[in-house]
């Protein structure tokens, strides 16, 4: 039986080469040790221990800890055996650890809890030799609340998401819209500007302390570890938002180490989240011609709040409507924990058979895998009563557990107008089912995961509650000044295994379109940064000319001359001209 859904309630070509995906053995060996490719690090050896691979740091600070560890990212796409490691107690110790890399040709790696696809941490093929990943995980976690105008959070860069939202929550505070994962630090979320799904509902009032942008639009302030050229040694330095220089470091990319933000806050809401699953593709993704009220953009409208996912081959989505609801409404589930769509953060067997014929390159399952996983979904939303839930608003907002299936992403933000959602979405889901077309007549079937559309504001400076804000320079969701109309970003994410032959060629071509099509006095694109994005037929993140000059363009287009691309490499640059907070990817991309 399928959940009957009360409208009137709501508040509103070729396979890409294996060495653009982990090894089956990976994949698979992930999958079966957690039962959902939850991911365990092989070893940690200290450098006394027999079990070290190589010599430990040369001259390492003696009064902190080193070990070698295992690094891994989220899709396990990028896996190193054996990295030399530390976790530094303290923002001093960070600036030590700073001038020993220095000094002896070493650089440094901050590492939260790796969840990205993106090589910002390090590079796939490195073996880790000349690097030392720092976790701020385990002791540079703490948080402090004030109460003020605005209120505000003082975090250290290794708290988590679940634990810094479970504090606000308790404290009476809150975001407007928070990254589905509660399991990745504030420092990661910031550096690659992390985001939710929210827009203001039609006839919203904005909370004081909120913002429709990224999470980095809410700094107030940040310190960092930088070189000072007066001493030539590392040093901590902190930003306020009025700074200039703050524009590089509000999303830095990994090409910066911060280790504590304060950030603005708002009172907590309570939220109210109903799934629909009886919406045909067809309606929600409509021309803005036929559109009606089934359309996506209606739904943006009336509540703010949306998410559709979408498998591949099904013909109706799962949309996720979020509402602000102060007191509980009658149909609704109360919810008091996050995490309440169980039957997403676990794997069951006909999922693992369909992965391992994935990895062993027979796609032929995949619409059929498609279509059940649509069902499992009908199903389950019914069978565990999360059709329509409600409660504070981290117990809403926040749904998935490391216990999920590790898909890669490849992800970007086109930046419009809110009257243009429609039609982003509408031509973006035209384009990806005719290219999905091509390829099943071929008889393949390079994606095997959902698209997931969310709709966000911009980092509006405005937002910010201190006077002279400046705008961060690298974020996906930057304004542009040259059109004031355009005041809402549409991420388009595509998902699918990564062991899955042939993904990344169509990435390219799908990417290939997206930088061509949202153009002109339309739209224009900048990638999600913790996703993939730069994708050639053989990996994501290698296209030169896409790294080189189409992400410095989009960057810098209808910014002043003095406020883009080449701005943000300059100050970043200078706060670490030798480069030890940097990789050979990052070496690249900021040339």
């Amino acid at each position: 039986m399928e959940p009957r859904h009360d409208r009137s309630s709501s508040n509103s070509g070729s396979s890409g080469s294996s060495s653009s995906r982990p090894s089956r053995r990976a994949f698979l060996g992930a999958a079966a040790a957690a039962g959902a490719l939850a991911w365990v690090p092989v070893f940690r050896a200290t450098a006394a221990n027999a079990q070290a691979t190589s010599s430990p740091p040369t001259n390492f600070p003696s009064s902190i800890p080193v070990y070698q560890q295992a690094y891994q990212n989220w899709a396990g796409m990028i896996v190193i055996d054996d990295v030399w490691t530390c976790a530094p107690t303290s923002a001093t110790e960070v600036v030590t650890l700073a001038n020993w890399a220095y000094a002896n040709g070493y650089r440094l790696r901050a590492k939260g809890m790796s969840h990205g696809w993106s090589p910002i941490v390090l590079p796939a093929g490195s073996t880790g030799a000349g690097y030392v990943l720092l976790d701020t995980t385990q002791d540079l976690t703490a948080a402090t609340i004030t109460a003020a105008t605005p209120a505000t959070v003082t975090a250290q860069a290794g708290i988590t998401m679940d634990n810094l939202t479970t504090a606000l929550a308790a404290a009476g505070y809150g975001l407007c819209a928070i990254p589905a994962p509660g399991d990745i630090t504030i420092g990661g979320a910031l550096a690659i500007n992390a985001h939710g799904s929210a827009i203001p509902a039609t006839g919203e009032t904005p909370l004081s302390g909120q913002t429709y942008g990224s999470l980095s639009n809410l700094i107030l302030s940040l310190t960092a570890v930088v070189w000072d050229s007066a001493t030539s040694q590392y040093a901590l330095k902190t930003f306020q938002r009025d700074d200039p220089d703050i524009r590089a470091f509000l999303a830095h990319l990994g090409r910066a180490f911060l280790t504590e933000v304060t950030l603005q806050v708002a009172a907590s809401q309570n939220i109210r989240c109903q799934s629909w699953v009886d919406i045909s593709a067809a309606d929600l993704f409509a021309p803005p011609a036929t559109a009606g009220s089934n359309s996506l953009a209606s739904y943006a409208d009336g509540a703010g709040r949306i998410e559709a996912i979408w498998f591949p081959f099904t013909d109706t989505p799962w949309l996720k409507v979020w509402s602000i609801a102060p007191t509980k409404p009658a149909l609704s589930v109360k919810v008091t924990s996050p995490y309440n769509y169980s039957f997403t953060n676990s794997v069951t067997t006909a999922e693992n058979e369909f992965f391992d014929e994935v990895a062993t390159g027979d796609t032929s399952g995949t619409p059929a895998f498609e279509a059940s996983a649509m069902a499992l979904v009908d199903t389950a939303l019914v069978f565990t009563g999360t059709w329509d839930i409600w409660g504070q608003w981290p117990d809403v907002l926040l749904y998935v557990k490391p216990t999920t299936v590790r898909i890669v992403e490849a992800g970007f933000a086109v930046i419009t107008s809110r009257a243009n959602i429609q039609q982003v979405v509408s031509d973006f889901y035209t384009q990806y089912t005719t290219l999905l077309d091509t390829y099943s007549d071929a008889g393949e079937y390079p994606m095997n995961g959902p698209i997931e559309i969310r709709v966000t504001g911009l980092d509006q400076t405005a937002d910010a509650l201190v006077t002279g804000a400046q705008s961060p320079i690298l974020s996906s969701v930057r304004p542009r000044p040259d059109e004031p109309g355009w005041d809402v970003a549409v991420w388009l994410d595509m998902g699918t295994l990564p062991v899955t032959a042939g993904f990344s060629a169509f990435y390219a071509q799908m990417e290939a379109w997206i930088w061509s099509h949202y153009t002109g006095s339309y739209a224009t694109v900048r990638p999600e940064w913790s996703k993939a994005w730069a994708c050639t037929s053989t990996a994501p993140w290698t296209n030169t000319t896409i790294l080189g000059t189409t992400i410095p363009a989009a960057v810098s287009a209808g910014q002043a001359s003095d406020d883009g691309w080449s701005t943000a490499v300059t100050i970043l640059t200078g706060y670490d001209p030798n480069k030890v907070f940097s990789n050979p990817f990052l070496d690249t991309l900021f040339g």
